[in-house]
């Protein structure tokens, strides 16, 4: 019998090629995301020196929200990283989706980041 493979296999393949052409500078991080069915996460990596540069997520204890698995958790999660990211003093990212559709609270974190100031 011929089984279909898991969806985050799939998604992981996906987010594979995508990693082959987008990477994070020192002048331009990697803007990435993270979605589980519970919260979001989303990080700002430095790929040429393998470094986190600012994170952001539901389990942040800044953000009060009720239900973190939400679309406007997500919003908060993506205005609380382009804050920090512009603490940093970043201004434009690559935005890196993870493999995920862009739809549903992924395109609200990246909505709000950009309102935020970032640029992708």
């Amino acid at each position: 019998m011929i089984t279909k493979p898991d969806k985050n296999v799939i998604r992981k393949r996906r987010h594979n090629r995508v990693r082959k052409n987008v990477t994070g500078t020192a002048e331009r991080p990697r803007l990435n995301i993270y979605r589980s069915n519970k919260h979001i996460y989303a990080q700002l990596i430095d790929d040429v020196k393998n470094v986190t540069v600012a994170s952001a997520s539901t389990n942040d204890k800044e953000l009060n929200v009720e239900s973190t698995g939400n679309v406007e958790a997500a919003k908060q999660v993506g205005e609380l990283i382009a804050k920090r990211a512009q603490e940093n003093g970043f201004k434009s990212v690559v935005f890196d989706r993870g493999g995920y559709l862009y739809h549903g609270r992924v395109k609200a974190l990246a909505d709000s980041a950009r309102e935020a100031g970032l640029e992708f």
